[in-house]
């Protein structure tokens, strides 16, 4: 039986709690996401969140190590 109350879905997040941003990259030094994305976050699709949480990792190697997406830096 229902008694109307919805659990809280949970959102999956990149977030780390260490919310600096970088003002060269533009982007935060936890998580690697840009102030839209961290912004607009609880808006997004469960697919839209996923597909942003699939390039972090590339994305902040780029930014903060100077790595390109081919592995040579």
């Amino acid at each position: 039986m229902k008694d109307g109350y919805d659990a809280p879905r949970r959102i999956s997040t990149p977030c780390l709690k260490v919310c600096l941003m970088d003002a060269t990259a533009g982007l935060c030094e936890g998580c690697g996401r840009t102030r839209a994305e961290i912004a607009s976050w609880g808006r997004l699709s469960e697919e839209e969140r996923l597909a942003i949480m699939a390039g972090l990792e590339a994305r902040m190697r780029a930014a903060f190590l100077g790595e390109t997406t081919d592995g040579r830096g």
